[in-house]
């Protein structure tokens, strides 16, 4: 992963003894932003302070005008992200999961970026992170590559806009499958499902994905653009009444206030099993 873009100049500060390690990379040539992940000592886990910088880069290309993102990892390790940071979930009696939450600011700035955002994928993706791979537009991975969404494992209600975003994409039995039993899916199994695009050799993997995002960023930018936002906006379109949308809120309420949730956070923190 390289600090240098298209004018030679880092686009990411080297820490010093007086600043704090960056939490991305970011790099931008030929009409393609890069964003990784560079918190490993914490899995990458999408924390606040990560999504924060995320999005800051997003809003960056954003006014470069870059045709393509890429979202990775910075390094090949075995964990591409730990998904929703835990230990930033309410403990109880409050939503986890709400509009303002930082993971929902990132999904929501993902699918509405202007042009497509590429996820190259090493490693296995958890909770939060899975989402994260399902909002962008095209997923390059290779054979260490696995995906889990895990909410059932912590007693997590996911709220609805989630469970939309993964029955839009994938069969519903695997989707009932991915959240009931939270166990990872597999790279190959993933491509068959139409999660994953394109899957590659590992030491192919990053020469896949920018060959694809330099194709993608040689055709017109306004007709892309215009497409992603269609597919967008017609692919949210699954209205709910009012009453099943209360409903719908109201069963996942009785999660959060109730001893599952309470029980899977603390588990979680004490690194034990959560006896439900």
């Amino acid at each position: 992963m390289t600090h240098a873009t298209d004018d030679s100049k880092p686009a990411t500060p080297k820490a010093g003894p007086e600043t704090t390690p960056p939490l991305i990379q970011t790099s931008f040539q030929d009409h393609v932003g890069i964003i990784a992940f560079d918190h490993y000592s914490r899995r990458n886990a999408l924390s606040q302070s990560l999504i924060a910088a995320v999005l800051a880069a997003f809003e960056t290309f954003k006014s470069r005008q870059a045709r393509v993102v890429i979202l990775r990892a910075a390094q090949n390790e075995k964990v591409w992200s730990a998904g929703h940071s835990v230990d930033e979930l309410p403990k109880a009696d409050i939503d986890p999961l709400p509009y303002d939450d930082p993971l929902e600011q990132l999904l929501r700035a993902v699918k509405r970026f202007p042009a497509p955002v590429v996820a190259m994928v090493h490693g296995s993706v958890w909770g939060g992170a899975c989402d994260l791979v399902l909002a962008c537009d095209l997923v390059v991975a290779d054979e260490t590559a696995t995906f889990a969404i895990t909410p059932a494992k912590i007693g997590v209600p996911y709220n609805i806009v989630g469970i939309l975003n993964f029955m839009s994409q994938l069969p519903l039995s695997v989707v009932k499958e991915m959240f009931f039993t939270a166990d990872p899916i597999d790279a190959r199994r993933a491509e068959r499902i139409g999660l994953v695009n394109r899957l590659a050799p590992p030491d192919a993997l990053e020469a896949e994905t920018l060959a694809l995002a330099r194709k993608i960023a040689s055709r017109s930018p306004a007709a892309i653009s215009t497409l992603k936002e269609a597919m967008r906006a017609l692919s949210a379109a699954a209205p709910i009444t009012p009453d099943t949308y209360e409903y719908l809120q109201g069963l996942r309420r009785k999660v959060y206030f109730g001893p599952d949730y309470r029980e899977g956070i603390a588990a979680f923190l004490e690194k034990r099993p959560a006896r439900f």
